[in-house]
């Protein structure tokens, strides 16, 4: 079985933006202040109307060769895919079953009891749950200084599968760069496809945009 970790490059083509290259999300926000427990509870609206600009530019989007192909290799039982992003673009290219480490931007959830549904196309700060009634409820995505989804799960799938590729992610970063070392620990192959080097130690690297490396690899995996 094959691990793959996307990260927002495999996005970029699709029209989401990358955070920490010229012009992305690091560039333009101060995370601290939208995407953080402490800069929701400070201000909520501000927040709010951060992550329905990004649900509506994601709803926005279509997915691309990369993602298609990805779905593919999903489709043909070859692959745990695990992303990083809260887009749904490989679900939407026909992939059956991704995790999600840092949530969806689709769904909503509520802070007291934990239920999760798909959220309005706008989300105000005096939305109830639907399942406890409590005004708790935020976007379904993991915060900086929030554990990640699906850790345990992925600790197995990493220990079962016999290649880590990283696509479209840095890999100098947690979580990407745990998932390496731990790979190279239990002696599994390592292949970065990303836009460009990373610096990771990973064993091969493929490089170029995503819609063209990506899918070209996955032809040779499935030919």
């Amino acid at each position: 079985m094959i691990f793959v970790l996307t990260g927002a490059g495999l996005s970029a083509e699709s029209g989401l933006g990358t955070f920490r290259d010229e012009g992305g999300l690091w560039t333009q926000y101060d995370l601290s202040e939208v995407a953080t427990p402490e800069g929701y509870a400070r201000n909520p609206v501000k927040v709010l109307d951060f992550y329905n600009a990004r649900r509506a530019n994601a709803a926005g989007a279509v997915p691309n060769r990369a993602h298609d192909a990805l779905a593919r290799l999903d489709r043909a039982g070859r692959a745990r895919l695990v992303t990083q992003n809260v887009d749904t673009l490989l679900e939407r290219a026909g992939a059956r079953d991704v995790w999600h480490m840092h949530g969806r931007v689709d769904h909503a959830k509520c802070d007291k009891c934990g239920a999760t549904w798909p959220a309005p196309e706008r989300m105000c700060p005096f939305d109830t749950c639907g399942a406890c009634g409590a005004q708790k409820v935020r976007p379904d995505v993991v915060w900086f200084g929030e554990m990640p989804y699906h850790l345990d799960e992925i600790e197995a799938a990493l220990a079962e599968a016999d290649l880590f590729v990283a696509v479209g992610t840095s890999g100098t970063v947690y979580p990407a760069a745990g998932f390496v070392e731990h790979a190279r620990m239990l002696g599994t192959r390592t292949l970065e496809l990303n836009l460009e080097p990373s610096g990771a130690p990973f064993d091969d690297g493929r490089y170029g945009p995503a819609s063209r490396i990506v899918p070209a690899w996955v032809e040779e995996i499935l030919d």
